[in-house]
């Protein structure tokens, strides 16, 4: 049996974090489905999915620690093309990856999930 549902976020922007666990769980609820995989995909390129225990701490050290990996600069590539900004958005995303698969059996429950842009969910 496969159940397939999106939804949407909104964030406040760059390394802005938020908690999804409630959403999925709603989801792999209606689904019916008792025992299977629940997986999560950012739809968009700036976008990440991960999980993370759902913390002021971590909310704050992940995006830190992102900026020191990988940090904000004119000089990318992409930035030189298109000049908005965003290359490290695009770089740490691919870092961080687009989905998240997750085992279950009776209860999906997590840590959180995130995704540290605004992005459609599916």
């Amino acid at each position: 049996m496969v159940f397939q549902e999106s939804f949407a976020i909104h964030t406040r922007g760059h390394g802005d974090m938020q908690d999804l666990s409630d959403a999925v769980s709603r989801i792999v609820g209606q689904s019916g489905i008792k025992t299977g995989m629940a997986q999560v995909f950012v739809v968009g390129s700036t976008g990440a999915i991960g999980t993370i225990e759902f913390e002021p701490g971590l909310k704050k050290d992940l995006p830190q620690m992102l900026d020191r990996l990988i940090p904000p600069s004119r000089e990318y590539g992409h930035e030189q093309a298109w000049h908005d900004g965003n290359g490290h958005s695009h770089l740490q995303a691919t870092l961080l990856g687009p989905s998240l698969t997750v085992p279950g059996s009776r209860s999906f429950t997590w840590n959180a999930t995130s995704a540290p842009a605004t992005e459609r969910l599916s």
